[in-house]
């Protein structure tokens, strides 16, 4: 850097270049927790879809601060979790070189928003799409076939993994094509673990049987995207003066005259938002179980806490802007997370060891506020909304009998 009057540090972080567009929509899990044969076999990470936030009340237990048993307000992500379906076990054997895939193994049924990932075009597509693997379950040749691979990969294999894919029908969404990953297994011998995954296929998991309440996960996925910006928006360098010739939103040295060439650490306008992260350490506040059906009455108290036991759901009033109304399980972790409103993000089980006081800390909600998010929201149910306002023209018009029309003799 020539000379200057005023020392400063860079701007910008050299750790996440290139700022340029992620190849993949949904995050990948490029690294897993490490296996422990000790445990029970259980999923290491899930598919879930950003629906929004909202904020909680509670009251802080962490010893030896000041801000123990003070109340709290906090904002919270809203993640909805459908159940995934197991369609598929995949072997990798341990080389030299790393992990290779060494055995898959379909499912006999699988569902056409899970069909609809494998082709360009489904329309030409549908017909024949996975009708001569599906053979293999029901001949006996195939059969012997399936039950060979099962066991050469009980006999060879060191890591397993299941294929699953998400419920795009249980979702507010317009998209019909799941999306589909590999997930690791952890946990139990391999015999074990292919054992699991094959009672499993075809069925669904749910995402209370991978996470618990209050622990540490990790998010990935990938951000909003922004399009081309310049320097200053994209690297936060400084504006120049007023009077400056051409425009101030620029870098005023981009480099000395030899090397004769621009140095990939300058900023430079281009691409900002939609890059491939990974947050760690998300603390989960809330695992919500959907509307569900128990005894022959519909349950609708996901939202309600033993301080606040109005019957409501999670989604606020009016829905979710830009997302719609949330019926599935759920997923309440602190604070914000990437993307934009229903971007798919993977939640994977944290790689840390956690031992501080603020992970293991146990969360008892007091409040979830459920107002509008499209305004300056003043009522949590539709209940208390019309005890207050009394009748509206909607309502009017829904008692309202319609007019009948006289047919001419």
């Amino acid at each position: 850097m020539s000379h200057r009057k005023f020392h400063a540090p860079r701007h910008g972080h050299m750790g996440f270049l290139p700022h340029k567009r992620s190849k993949r929509h949904r995050g990948k899990v490029r690294s897993w927790p490490k296996d422990d044969p000790k445990q029970p076999v259980h999923l290491t990470a899930f598919l879930g879809y950003k629906a929004g936030m909202t904020h909680t009340l509670r009251e802080v237990h962490r010893t030896g601060m000041k801000v123990t048993k003070r109340e709290e307000v906090e904002a919270v992500t809203i993640i909805e979790t459908p159940p995934l379906i197991v369609v598929g076990v995949v072997g990798y054997i341990s080389t030299l070189k790393g992990l290779r895939n060494f055995k898959t193994i379909f499912a006999e049924h699988i569902s056409d928003e899970c069909k609809r990932r494998f082709y360009k075009n489904w329309y030409k597509s549908k017909k024949k799409a996975f009708t001569k693997y599906c053979k293999k379950w029901q001949d006996d040749a195939g059969k012997k076939q399936l039950e060979k691979d099962f066991i050469l990969m009980k006999k060879y294999c060191s890591v397993i993994r299941v294929i699953v894919h998400s419920q795009m029908r249980l979702l507010p969404l317009r998209q019909k094509k799941a999306h589909i990953m590999e997930i690791q297994l952890n946990g139990g011998t391999i015999a074990e673990k292919v054992d699991w995954a094959r009672e499993r296929l075809e069925q669904p998991v749910p995402v209370s049987s991978v996470f618990y309440q209050d622990e540490m996960i990790d998010v990935i996925g990938v951000t909003k995207g922004r399009g081309m910006k310049g320097v200053t928006s994209r690297w936060h360098t400084k504006k120049l003066p007023r009077k400056t010739h051409k425009g101030l939103r620029k870098v005023a040295c981009i480099g000395a005259w030899h090397p004769a060439r621009v140095g990939y650490t300058v900023a430079r306008a281009g691409q900002k938002g939609y890059h491939h992260r990974t947050e760690l350490n998300k603390k989960i506040y809330r695992i919500g179980k959907g509307v569900h059906v128990q005894d022959g009455k519909v349950v609708r108290n996901n939202a309600s806490t033993n301080y606040d036991t109005t019957q409501k759901t999670i989604t606020p009033l009016g829905g979710f802007p830009r997302y719609g109304e949330v019926n599935n399980d759920f997923v309440m972790v602190k604070g914000c997370v990437v993307g934009a409103k229903k971007r798919v993000l993977t939640l994977r089980k944290s790689l840390l060891m956690q031992t501080t006081r603020k992970a293991k800390e146990a969360i008892e909600l007091k409040f979830i506020d459920t107002t509008s998010k499209f305004g300056h929201g003043r009522f949590q149910t539709a209940q208390e909304k019309f005890a207050f306002m009394g009748p509206q023209k909607k309502h009017l018009l829904k008692k309202a009998p319609e007019p009948v029309s006289e047919e001419p003799m």
